[in-house]
C-alpha cells in the first residue's frame, strides 16, 4: 500500500486551509490534544518518556525567580539552545556556544549573560508567544550532518514529514538561505526540497515561485541526491506518531552529525506549501492510503 502512496505524481488534489482543517485536522485531532504539539516542553516529556530520539532537555524555567539557578546546571554545556515553549516561526530561539576561553556567543558575537537573562526573562514573560506567559526551555545543540553543508552550509535545516494515521504520506527537506536569517521556513525566504518517498532522494526545489535542481545560493545539483538515513527518518516519524494521539501531524527531524535521526518538534496544523514543492497534492495521497 504504501508503495502505491509513494508513487504518486499527479498535481491535482491539492487542498487549501479550509479543506485541511474540515477533513484532516479536525476529524483527526482533538482540540484538547493541540497544546501536546503546540507546547514544546509537553512534546518533549512525551518524546522522553517514550525513548524517542530527539535532543536533550537541559532544563525548564517557568519563573523569572528560578532563572538564575536552573541557569548554573547549564553552564556547563558547551553549546546549547534556548527557546519558547508556545513559540511560533522559530521567533525567541536563540543558539549558544562557548568560545575558545569559555565565554558565550550567540550569531558570531558575544553575548554577557545579563543578555541571556533577559531574554529568558522575556520567554517566560510570553513576549514571543503572544500569551501573558510561557516556559523557556534550554536544550542539546543538534551538530547537523555534513550531508546539509552539502546543500547549504548555515543555518538550521529540517525534514518536514507528514503522517496521517500514522503512515508517512509527503515530506520535504527544509532549508535556510542567505535571505532567510538561517531559518528554514518557506514563509521567511527559506526553500523546500521535494522527497522522492519511496527512494529517498531529493527532487527539485522551490523557492516559493520557481522550480530548480540546485540550492539558489549554491550551484551544485541537489536532486536525485539521496538522504542519508531515510528508513530511519521514516521509522523515527511513525514511531513518533504513534505515540501522540493527533492523527494528522507535520514531524520535523533534523539528521544529528554523531547521534543520527533526532526530533525537532512536531506541529498540529502543518502547512500546505508542502504540496507546491513536491507537485503532488495531499488528497489523492491520503484516499489511496484509505483504500
Amino acid at each position: 500500500m504504501l508503495n502505491k502512496i509513494f508513487k504518486i505524481q499527479n498535481p491535482l488534489g491539492v487542498i487549501g486551509i479550509n479543506k485541511r482543517n474540515l477533513e484532516l485536522i479536525y476529524p483527526n485531532n482533538k482540540k484538547r490534544d493541540y497544546s501536546l504539539a503546540d507546547d514544546k516542553v509537553k512534546t518533549k516529556e512525551i518524546l522522553h518518556k517514550n525513548n524517542i530520539a530527539c535532543a536533550e532537555t537541559y532544563a525548564v524555567i517557568k519563573k523569572i525567580s528560578e532563572i538564575k539557578q536552573k541557569w548554573e546546571s547549564c553552564k556547563r554545556y558547551k553549546a546549547l539552545v534556548i527557546k519558547p515553549s508556545n513559540g511560533f516561526g522559530g521567533e525567541g530561539i536563540k543558539v549558544l556556544k562557548k568560545s575558545i576561553d569559555g565565554k558565550w556567543i550567540s550569531g558570531g558575537n558575544p553575548i554577557s549573560e545579563i543578555k541571556i537573562f533577559q531574554h529568558i526573562t522575556s520567554i517566560v514573560s510570553g513576549v514571543f508567544s503572544m500569551t501573558s506567559n510561557d516556559s523557556c526551555l534550554i536544550e542539546e545543540c543538534i551538530i547537523p550532518h555534513p550531508f546539509f553543508a552539502e546543500i547549504y552550509g548555515d543555518g538550521v535545516p529540517d525534514f518536514r514529514i507528514i503522517t496521517y494515521k500514522g503512515t508517512p504520506v509527503m515530506s520535504m527537506l527544509r532549508m535556510p538561505t542567505s535571505k532567510s536569517n538561517g531559518k528554514a521556513n518557506l514563509h521567511q525566504d527559506g526553500v523546500g526540497i521535494g522527497i522522492n518517498m519511496l527512494t529517498g532522494k531529493l527532487t527539485q526545489v522551490f523557492d516559493g515561485k520557481r522550480y530548480s535542481d540546485h540550492h539558489p545560493d549554491k550551484p551544485a545539483k541537489v536532486s536525485g541526491k539521496p538522504i542519508p538515513y531515510w528508513d530511519k527518518i521514516l521509522q523515527l516519524s511513525i514511531d513518533t506518531a504513534m505515540v501522540f494521539p493527533l492523527h494528522y501531524l507535520g514531524i520535523d527531524i533534523v539528521i544529528d552529525k554523531i547521534k543520527g535521526p533526532q526530533i525537532m518538534e512536531i506541529n498540529v496544523r502543518p502547512g500546505l506549501a508542502i504540496q507546491s514543492v513536491n507537485k503532488c497534492g495531499m488528497t489523492k495521497a491520503i484516499k489511496l492510503l484509505v483504500e
